[in-house]
């Protein structure tokens, strides 16, 4: 009798996926961040330069934040007058239009690993 037998490790798949979708969300909140820059409210460029994406790669979440104390004004007051092509809502207009290609970066990383 002939027999083969597979001896799957099941945590180290599991734990190279994380890691895999972890990197791709980075590179998703990258590049939410790049389109946010191209519509920040622009002065000195102090609120641009504020800019970071992040990942929590225990929860799987990612995020893009500005952190100057004017950040959440600037964002949110849809009455302040801005420099042509820049605007309130900089941050959330541009993450939601970019929800498939972060999807996609994600998927991208995803590959790799299951190849």
């Amino acid at each position: 009798m002939t027999r083969a037998t597979l001896r799957l490790s099941v945590d180290q798949a599991v734990s190279g996926m994380k890691e895999a979708i972890a990197d791709g969300l980075y590179l998703g909140m990258e590049y939410a961040l790049s389109e946010s820059r191209k519509v920040v409210p622009l002065d000195e460029a102090t609120l641009e330069r504020s800019g970071v994406a992040s990942v929590d790669p225990g929860t799987l979440t990612g995020a893009v934040s500005y952190s100057t104390p004017y950040a959440v004004r600037q964002h949110e007051d849809l009455t302040a007058h801005h420099l042509p092509g820049r605007t309130a809502k900089y941050l959330e207009d541009p993450f939601a239009a970019a929800g498939d290609q972060i999807m996609a970066l994600v998927a991208a990383k995803v590959r790799q690993v299951t190849r």
